[in-house]
Formats: C-alpha cells, structure tokens, sequence
C-alpha cells in the first residue's frame, strides 16, 4: 500500500505490518484514504480529529444550504377582491423568502359548471406574479381544481440599480 505520513509526506509503497507498526510508534491511526487506488493509499493521522474537522466541514456546508419550500396558497373561484389581494401579498412575502409557490384553485359542487371564471382568475393571478416570480408549471385542470406552480425570480441588489439609474440620469443632463 502507498503509505501517507501525519504531516502530509509521501512515504512511498510499505507493507501493511510495518505501516501499523509506524503508526502505534508516532501512537496514531492508520485509515485507509482511497482503497479503490492501485496500490491503496494510507494515511498516518489521528481519526478522531480527522472525524471531528469532516463533521465540521459538513455543517459548515449544510449552514450555507437553503432549502426550497413549496409553499401552498389555496383560493376559491368567488374570491373578494380584499381577501385576492392579501393572497397574492402572502404569494409575495413566499418568494421573498425563496420558496416556491404552488396556487391551487378549488371547485366546490356548481362552481364546476363556471370553470372559465376559474379560468380568468388564474389568468389574472399569473399575471400579477409575473414581476416576482417565473411560471414553472402553466396552470393546469387536476378534476376539481386547477394548479399553477410558481418560482421565485433570482432577486437583483436594490443598491445596484439605484446607482446606475442616477449615474444614466447624470450622463443624460452632462
């Protein structure tokens, strides 16, 4: 096996008795790196601290993830307009936070028989998101309701606009 010293030094190709016996010596361990390696390659550390800085490592890394949510918002074909409007905010503070937003249009008994008010609703509905938000799934007839699934769009620095739009506005008058 090609054998890897405490401090990062190639020790070249040992024999596996006399790899544990440098290792007891120097009181570490020997763990195998890559065992799938021609020949396979050993490194003389200590493992516990080994495992203590690769748990590290992926918390670190999981702390930089953020999780995409599918958030649901859930309206009715006879929406007042007060009660829409408050919907589409909560659409808005949704992505916002980065999540996705899945509106769901339900039909209950008659109102099937009015399915293109539904219809014109989630036009208006898809419309009035396009400035926050990109339409993943078109709206779509599931039975007695109709889906459209909705992702955010990547969110621009306010600071950066501000300042080329006062820069153009300058080179305009100068």
């Amino acid at each position: 096996m090609r054998l890897v010293g405490d401090a990062g030094e190639q020790l070249g190709i040992v024999d596996l008795s006399k790899a544990l016996a440098m290792a007891v010596e120097k009181n570490l361990d020997l763990v195998e790196v890559a065992p799938d390696g021609v020949p396979p390659v050993c490194r003389i550390l200590n493992y516990g601290k080994f495992r203590y800085a690769q748990r590290k490592k992926e918390k670190e890394a999981s702390k930089k993830q953020r999780v995409i949510k599918v958030k649901e918002i859930k309206v009715r074909p006879k929406i007042d307009e007060h009660d829409y409007q408050t919907k589409l905010n909560m659409a808005w503070k949704f992505f916002h936070h980065g999540d996705k937003v899945k509106l769901t249009l339900m039909f209950r008994g008659r109102e099937m028989s009015h399915k293109e008010l539904g219809r014109q609703l989630m036009d208006r509905a898809v419309e009035d998101l396009s400035e926050v938000a990109d339409l993943e799934a078109p709206p779509k007839d599931e039975g007695m309701q109709i889906v459209a699934v909705f992702n955010p769009k990547p969110q621009q620095p306010q600071k950066a606009a501000a300042k080329e739009t006062t820069a153009e506005k300058e080179t305009e008058n100068g």
